[in-house]
């Protein structure tokens, strides 16, 4: 049944009339029957008699009674707890197949604890509110989710020991689910790394001193390796001494990609950091024979400064001008061979203009502060660049260095031994900005850094789960873009926290009322596949 307005017009005025119908079938048609009519709508609002209906009639809705009694009494609640979260990324979770992965690795093991569950909190809190176990086992207090309650921190302890031990089969797992679910092929494979500093004095096996990314050379570090499919999904991730250097990082994460997951040959695919002639040797070697795209030292290479940037050379264009913010940045590409080596030479022309630009401002800058004297500017790396020693003591504007600069701009060259055209060599190449959206996910969003763990293990344990954290993300992503929806990671996790269930007490029962879906809650939860839970539940 339900309230139906019905107008009526009289003597040239219109009137509004309140009534209660029914709706029911009647021969496969849908029929209405006016079960009251209560009256005028002015009336009935005016004189409060409308109010008073609705009062009597909460009191036989439970659901009702409980929103009217926080509405007239002040009700307090007891507890409040996060309800999005755990919703969403739980049905995640159980999408990856995680739950059972989890049980299979651990049925040896004799936890007396849900070591699955923990694992869950574990990458849940990596998600939301990124910091140490210490903080996650606090945390996971405020979160409603199955499985949670008597979570402790020896469990948190315990589960990253776990994780380590099983991080490799549980990689295996979920690259051969998604291989099968989606019937894809290794074909590329997208490689970087970058280093993890340890709050720790004392170096290990694994925590060395190295070059450190994060400008901590005081602290031991550890080199993290990913790789990453075509799609942008983080298949496996490694870890390395703090003090290897990339080109022998690279060289590893290819061998273990290579026995762990029995690929093929693929196309790896890296920054101009990990570029040596061992590693190329490696790559090509009758072990790997894997092809890659490699970016090249443009500065330090020789071949570049004499056979690659010739002037006046032909460029074939790629992708024009931007008419829009949104539009891909210009491209022009020229392919090239020197020595039976094959070069793909990317022109940027947008790139170009701020690269000239900033060489103007840096030089123009540089001139001002030579008038008051030099001395203090050759400690500044953008200014000693430019600098020419101009006797025993003083220096000057270097214009040769500055004519060689002028060659460089806009341009980026790629080695690459593949038979993919010159334009897919390129655009291949700027998709190693998903590797670098995951580092930044991992060492900023999740916060795997700085890590505080004494012991080896435990810190693999540590990183793996932001691994997890960001499967999570990335399918979350996935399921969003796959319905035209391109939101903000922090407006997801500010509106998904918002969403939390309150428990009231009423007439000698326990109820728990959820509080308003707000923002992009709507979006999320159907990108999840996760209906709405209901505003109140006993």
């Amino acid at each position: 049944m339900f309230i139906r307005t019905k107008r009526s017009d009289r003597n040239g005025s219109s009137y509004e009339y309140l009534q209660i119908v029914r709706s029911y079938r009647e021969g496969g048609k849908v029929r209405q029957q006016v079960m009251a009519s209560l009256g005028r709508k002015e009336a009935l609002v005016a004189s409060g008699e409308l109010d008073g209906l609705l009062r009597s009639l909460a009191r036989y809705s439970e659901k009702l009674r409980v929103v009217e009694a926080v509405r007239t009494s002040g009700l307090t609640a007891h507890t409040a707890r996060q309800w999005g979260p755990a919703l969403v990324f739980g049905r995640l979770w159980e999408k990856q197949g995680l739950p059972q992965m989890l049980a299979e690795l651990a049925q040896d093991r004799k936890f007396e604890f849900p070591v699955e569950r923990a694992c869950f909190a574990m990458a849940l809190q990596r998600l939301c509110c990124p910091g140490s176990d210490l903080a996650g086992s606090e945390w996971v207090k405020t979160i409603e989710a199955p499985g949670f309650e008597g979570l402790a921190l020896q469990h948190f302890y315990r589960t990253v020991a776990f994780l380590a031990g099983v991080r490799e089969d549980l990689e295996s797992k979920l690259f051969t689910r998604d291989l099968n679910l989606f019937n894809q092929t290794l074909e590329i494979v997208f490689i970087d790394t970058t280093s993890l500093y340890v709050y720790r004095d004392t170096e290990t096996e694994w925590r060395k001193r190295g070059y450190s990314r994060d400008h901590r050379p005081d602290l031991p570090q550890w080199v993290l390796g990913v790789a990453v499919n075509a799609t942008g999904w983080p298949i496996a991730w490694e870890i390395f001494p703090g003090n290897i250097a990339d080109p022998e990082a690279l060289q590893k994460i290819v061998d273990k990609l290579r026995s762990r997951f029995h690929i093929g040959k693929v196309t790896v695919v890296a920054d101009r950091g990990m570029i040596s002639s061992q590693t190329i040797e490696k790559l090509q070697s009758a072990q790997l024979g894997m092809s890659y795209i490699l970016g090249v030292r443009m500065h330090k290479d020789r071949t570049v400064r004499e056979h690659l940037l010739p002037v006046g050379a032909k460029f074939h264009l790629i992708t024009g001008a931007r008419k829009h913010s949104g539009d891909p940045s210009p491209l022009s590409v020229r392919e090239q061979w020197v020595g039976g080596t094959r070069y793909v030479v990317c022109y940027n022309e947008e790139q170009a203009r701020k690269d000239a630009a900033d060489r103007k401002a840096i030089v123009e800058s540089l001139k001002e502060k030579l008038k008051a004297g030099d001395k203090s500017l050759v400690g500044n790396k953008g200014y000693r660049r430019y600098l020419k020693s101009a006797g025993t003591q003083h220096f000057s504007v270097d214009e040769a260095k500055l004519a060689e600069e002028q060659r460089f701009d806009g341009l980026w060259v790629l080695r690459t031994n593949t038979s993919f055209a010159a334009a897919e060599v390129a655009l291949k190449y700027k998709q190693l900005w998903m590797v670098e959206s995951i580092f930044r996910s991992a060492k900023s969003l999740l916060e795997t850094r700085p890590i505080y763990h004494k012991v080896d293990d435990t810190i693999r344990g540590h990183v793996f789960c932001s691994f997890l954290a960001l499967v999570l993300r990335k399918e979350l992503e996935t399921r969003l873009e796959t319905q035209g929806q391109k939101l903000e990671w922090a407006d997801i996790k500010r509106d998904l926290r918002a969403l939390q269930e309150v428990e009231v007490q009423i007439q000698g029962k326990t109820l728990y009322l959820r509080t308003d879906l707000r923002g992009v809650c709507h979006a999320v939860l159907k990108a999840a596949g996760v209906a709405a839970p209901p505003t109140v539940r006993e």
